[in-house]
């Protein structure tokens, strides 16, 4: 995956003088970087056109009833589960209908398997795991490439533009929320798009509600993951402090 193998390299950690002159360059980027993921997170919550399709919930004990009393309830739909339950400190979904629901919930399926790509990449490339070959024509080569949000500044910019350029073009042509070429899907976040199925016709509605409820539990779990990776890293380049904690310290990007 390119993406996964270009978008990282470190300035320098060889020179200690270096790193430190060039701290407040990478803590300005950091603080841009978080303020662009601020504003992407709030235009991703805009309203989406209303479908007059009605998405139909299996009945078992994790997507127990769509409907409670003849009204949409949020507090039976997958996600509410144990420890927490129905959880929602910001009054999100007070009084939400079944289309802000499903908003939210497309938006928070997404992030969350944008996020578990993200850790994936970053544990891959934190253990060597490199392509073959160049990155550019210059003879920038994807070996010398390091791990963590810092690397990015060695990706050159037609590198970058053509992965901006890829996910475009999932975005708009290949990731749609539809099943088998209706739209919408059974659920919000269903990719199926009539040819990506991998046997979820065959599954029953516990397993299917069961193993949604399992992705929506990664997919939280790696968006606090990659963004607790990249704030210790802007912090002090150091983004595995469990380790350092267990006495089991790693060198961060060792060798680059």
């Amino acid at each position: 995956n390119l993406s996964l193998h270009s978008w990282i390299h470190p300035l320098s950690h060889k020179n200690p003088e270096s790193r430190t002159s060039l701290l407040p360059l990478k803590m300005a980027s950091f603080k841009a970087l978080l303020l662009a993921l601020a504003m992407g997170s709030a235009a991703a919550f805009a309203p989406a056109p209303k479908s007059a399709a009605v998405r139909v919930a299996p009945s078992n004990y994790f997507y127990d009833a769509l409907m409670t009393g003849g009204s949409f309830d949020v507090k039976a739909q997958a996600g509410a589960q144990p420890p927490l339950g129905f959880f929602d400190p910001l009054g999100m979904l007070d009084g939400a209908d079944q289309d802000r629901f499903d908003r939210l919930r497309y938006v928070e399926v997404k992030h969350g398997r944008i996020c578990m790509l993200g850790v994936a990449g970053w544990l891959t490339t934190s253990n060597g795991v490199r392509l073959p070959g160049d990155i550019d024509y210059s003879g920038t080569s994807f070996a010398s490439i390091g791990t963590g949000w810092d690397a990015t500044q060695s990706v050159p910019v037609a590198g970058a533009l053509q992965i901006f350029a890829f996910v475009g073009f999932l975005e708009l042509f290949v990731m749609k929320d539809s099943a088998n070429g209706a739209e919408p899907g059974e659920f919000p976040g269903d990719f199926r798009n009539g040819a990506l199925d991998f046997g979820w016709d065959t599954f029953s509605e516990e397993e299917k509600a069961s193993k949604r409820a399992i992705e929506l539990n990664n997919g939280r779990a790696a968006q606090m993951g990659i963004f607790g990776l990249m704030v210790h890293e802007g912090i002090n380049n150091n983004p595995y402090i469990l380790n350092d904690i267990l006495s089991a310290p790693v060198a961060f990007n060792a060798g680059f």
